[in-house]
């Protein structure tokens, strides 16, 4: 049985989500999951706070992830953990999710260019089977390089920002636009990896029935 460096104690993760980018964490330190994705309405609450939003994001696609692997009887074991996950890009408080197309993308890099920005996500982790659940959101702060008009086209003619929060891929080509990071580089990917251990922890600790589900435990202090 290979190790499972991210969680030694051994549960399967059941990654709710679509994203290539965190599966591809998850692989790249050698987590045991699965991929049972689930779909939410991703559109922000009026007046919320990106922290808020996106805790509400993870916590809804864990729950739905946990409903619909019930429906299809799949045969979830003790110590199963659901992961929900959820990232944004802030800037002048708008929330930018993933563009809906080409000229989107062009409008969120020409506001992103030259400024500091930042990138929250949201982890929630919820138990396939006891249905315990523990959640919190992390900030990393981000500076882009100025940016003409000819460069966020080229970009955008990539395609690679079309499926981004911000219209942007710092593991990407969009690399090449980011100057500086404050805080976690995983959580700007989509999934910031030490968080997710250390909620993984405090949820094996955690005594039988304890259940905590909203607010920013255990977030990582906003600067």
């Amino acid at each position: 049985m290979r190790a499972n460096l991210l969680n030694p104690l051994g549960p399967r993760l059941i990654l709710a989500s679509r994203s290539p980018r965190r599966a591809e964490l998850l692989t790249l330190v050698g987590a045991h999951y699965e991929i049972a994705p689930a779909d939410v309405d991703e559109r922000p609450l009026a007046d919320e706070h990106p922290e808020a939003h996106v805790l509400r994001l993870a916590m809804a696609k864990a729950y739905a992830s946990r409903v619909a692997r019930a429906a299809r009887a799949e045969g979830e074991t003790a110590g199963d953990v659901i992961v929900g996950a959820d990232t944004v890009v802030t800037v002048d408080r708008i929330i930018l999710g993933k563009p809906a197309d080409a000229a989107e993308a062009e409008r969120m890099l020409a506001l992103l260019s030259g400024r500091i920005h930042e990138v929250w996500t949201g982890l929630f982790l919820l138990e396939a089977i006891e249905g315990r659940g523990m959640g919190g959101a992390v900030r990393s702060i981000v500076k882009f390089a100025p940016l003409d008009a000819e460069a966020i086209r080229q970009y955008v003619a990539t395609g690679e920002p079309l499926d981004k929060a911000g219209a942007y891929a710092v593991q990407g080509r969009g690399a090449l636009f980011v100057e500086a990071i404050e805080g976690s580089y995983t959580n700007v990917v989509g999934m910031p990896l030490s968080y997710l251990k250390h909620l993984l922890g405090l949820l094996q600790d955690s005594p039988l029935g304890e259940r905590l589900q909203g607010g920013s435990a255990g977030a990582a202090p906003a600067k």
